[in-house]
């Protein structure tokens, strides 16, 4: 993976808390340590897995300084700059760019609704002030806007995007991006990223440039498996990964929907099982998500001991 042209497996960092919600360094560092040994291509700090929207502004830029200083330059970092409008999204990009990011991810605007006209003076604006690469991020479930195929392939043409990360799970348009990007003159070097675990191995048939999987947190080197054994042209095995994987993921569902989202489940299932594999120190989230209760903890355990992972 390069700066301008980012493939393969990066994982969205979690980000590790101490008991009083401030951001444990030991932990996030053994953390990316656990990934780059995992085999992982770059790493993306900031985003939905890495409880971004919970975080202070002194807090994203401490991530981001401590995760590039302790890589340097060994893997690229993108760090999402996320925010409701251009301004404090640029304010974000300056802030993580000169904490070390080689890269910044970002949404549509959001809270605001915003019209597609909108969605591309908003990309236009950061790119122009922004000293890196940037990379747009559909999250419809986060932000409310599907970002539309045809503005991301413009402003791809136009040399705005760096790329695309798809969390949309929207196979059809992911297709649409895919082959729009492959059919154009001049976009050789735009690359489109998968953020949905349970189904790389199609989106990598489809073209995929590589994944960004939260359950890579967890499992670093079977993505990487996935990924390698779909390029060496082995399907049936990077498939059979994949089926490996999508069973891991169920760990997801451990928390009790009668009193907590699914957000609370999946970040807590991420961090419960960081904490038993031994990389982070305590498993706590960002408030006010709901913890998991010591049962559900122990499914996770579970989970992870049918992975072989424990």
């Amino acid at each position: 993976m390069t700066l301008t042209s980012p493939t393969g497996v990066i994982p969205p960092v979690c980000t590790p808390l101490t008991p009083d919600r401030e951001v444990d360094v030991p932990s996030l560092l053994r953390l990316v340590d656990h990934l780059v040994t995992g085999g992982a291509h770059g790493l993306f700090v900031l985003g939905s897995t890495s409880e971004a929207a919970y975080l202070t502004d002194g807090q994203r830029r401490l991530v981001v300084e401590s995760v590039a200083a302790h890589v340097a330059g060994e893997l690229p970092v993108l760090a999402g700059a996320i925010d409701m409008t251009t301004p404090r999204v640029l304010d974000h990009v300056a802030s993580v760019t000169a904490a070390g990011a080689d890269g910044v991810v970002v949404t549509a605007p959001f809270y605001a609704r915003t019209h597609p006209a909108e969605i591309a003076r908003h990309y236009r604006g950061v790119a122009a002030a922004s000293p890196v690469p940037v990379i747009a991020y559909d999250i419809p479930v986060a932000v409310h806007t599907k970002l539309p195929a045809d503005v991301v392939l413009e402003l791809a043409a136009d040399g705005v995007l760096a790329g695309l990360k798809d969390s949309s799970g929207d196979l059809a348009a992911f297709r649409h991006i895919v082959t729009g990007a492959r059919d154009r003159q001049g976009l050789t070097g735009f690359r489109v990223l998968t953020g949905s675990e349970l189904v790389v191995d199609a989106a990598l048939t489809l073209g995929a440039d590589g994944a960004v999987p939260g359950l890579g947190n967890v499992d670093p080197h079977g993505y990487v498996r996935l990924y390698d054994l779909h390029r060496s042209g082995d399907l049936e095995g990077a498939r059979a990964e994949q089926e490996r994987l999508c069973a891991l993921f169920g760990l997801v569902t451990v928390g009790d929907p009668a009193r907590m989202g699914a957000g609370s489940s999946a970040i807590g299932a991420f961090k419960a099982a960081l904490h038993l594999r031994g990389v982070i120190d305590c498993p706590v989230t960002a408030e006010p998500q709901v913890p998991l209760a010591q049962d559900e903890v122990e499914r996770v355990g579970k989970y992870l001991a049918a992975a072989g992972l424990l």
